[in-house]
């Protein structure tokens, strides 16, 4: 398995920009590019929704519908890092958001096919 740590959450203000880091730990000898990864968050009391996803050689990014836009997600293999960057925040992106890695493309909303999660990183947008 691959052991992720994010990083890069705080307070920010609404209309900033804030990236987030995910950083992968690949103990087992099995290289980074082999994941698909995504990123989560989970809005104070509601579900943990899907954000976006990118394929292992980070030439293909997914978005749902409902983000589209304003989040960027890509990743640096070379470095074995995962980003996402989050233009124009707004007060209700405040959320913990989490990096998750899986193996195979596809079905990126179905968080049961991700093997290994990170422990999130808080962010919280002031109006």
């Amino acid at each position: 398995q691959v052991r992720l740590v994010e990083s890069g959450g705080g307070l920010v203000q609404a209309g900033d920009s804030l990236t987030l880091s995910c950083a992968a730990n690949t103990a087992s000898g099995r290289a980074f590019s082999t994941y698909t990864m995504g990123w989560f968050r989970r809005q104070p009391g509601k579900e943990r929704d899907f954000i976006a996803a990118i394929s292992g050689n980070g030439k293909n990014p997914y978005y749902p519908g409902s983000v589209k836009g304003r989040f960027t997600i890509s990743r640096d293999n070379a470095k074995d890092m995962l980003y996402l960057r989050i233009d124009n925040l707004r007060p209700e992106d405040t959320a913990e958001y989490y990096c998750a890695a899986k193996n195979c493309w596809g079905r990126h909303s179905n968080d049961a096919d991700y093997l290994s999660w990170g422990q999130g990183t808080q962010v919280t947008v002031s109006s």
